[in-house]
């Protein structure tokens, strides 16, 4: 078993929340669970498969996850961020444990991992990207910038190494919860948006990859005609980055999060520059 702590977000996650649990058994030395006011079976859930739990009012991913790192009193060597949504596999747990035991005493700090994103029960092997991620690194060593959303877990100090083993993440329960997670994005990525323009929100302390990633999404694509871009996004990710060989669940998430998100995103943008009206309060997702 390895020394490190898994660290799970919570709120209603009694359907997804056993799995993940399951993919950790044997590897993590402790399990926490933070949650912020399930309604349903998740805390119950964490308790019996032997994770502490804890509970925090949701404001952002990112604080959530900094206020477990100060109050879960984590004494490994290592911390994983996982979601609820997310498994690791018996080979990335063996890959992990490796790179753990081989880089326990040098400058290599974090351990990023890339992702297999299953969407309506098909695994999308033409997803431009992969939900590439920081979510392994040494105790005291990282932190979660402060974003309101695309936040990543930037290194203190040192350097980090890729796995080539994938973790899966399941970023679907069904159409109604996806589009209100999709509306609930939204409203967050436009904090994000004014932020950016305003001079807040950089990419310091990132990986090469993807401080890249954000400054293409900052400086290429916002800086195309509003509305315009979301089209060609989904042309580009559905047609040129053959996603449409995804079959219908490539077309539809592609088409959901490219087409329609990006629209929605682009739609409050142009609110509130037209009508000044005000951010949506921070909280969690409402179901």
């Amino acid at each position: 078993m390895a020394d490190i702590t898994a660290i799970v977000l919570t709120r209603n996650e009694e359907q997804n929340l056993p799995d993940c649990l399951r993919s950790l058994e044997g590897f993590a030395r402790r399990v926490v669970v933070v949650d912020s006011g399930s309604t349903d079976a998740t805390c119950a859930i964490a308790r019996r498969a032997g994770a502490d739990v804890l509970e925090h009012p949701f404001e952002t991913h990112a604080r959530q996850f900094n206020w477990a790192l100060d109050n879960a009193g984590v004494d490994t060597a290592w911390c994983l961020r996982l979601d609820a949504d997310e498994r690791l596999t018996p080979a990335l747990c063996a890959e992990l444990e490796a790179l753990m035991a081989g880089h326990a005493n040098d400058d290599v700090n974090g351990i990023v991992l890339q992702a297999w994103l299953y969407f309506m029960g098909r695994r999308l092997t033409h997803v431009k990207n992969m939900k590439r991620k920081l979510m392994v690194f040494k105790t005291g060593l990282a932190r979660v910038e402060d974003r309101h959303m695309d936040e990543h877990t930037r290194l203190l100090s040192g350097r980090s190494v890729d796995a080539k083993e994938r973790f899966l993440h399941y970023d679907y329960k069904d159409m109604t919860h996806y589009i209100a997670k999709l509306n609930w994005y939204a409203g967050r990525e436009v904090r994000d948006y004014f932020d950016h323009m305003e001079g807040r929100g950089q990419n310091d302390g990132l990986d090469a990859v993807n401080s890249a990633v954000r400054s293409r999404k900052f400086g290429v694509y916002y800086r195309m005609p509003m509305f315009l871009r979301c089209w060609m996004m989904f042309v580009y990710s559905y047609v040129f980055r053959l996603g449409f060989l995804d079959g219908r669940e490539g077309f539809l998430y592609h088409y959901m999060y490219h087409r329609w998100y990006r629209t929605l995103v682009d739609a409050k943008i142009y609110e509130h520059i037209k009508t000044g009206k005000s951010f949506e309060s921070l909280g969690p997702l409402k179901e």
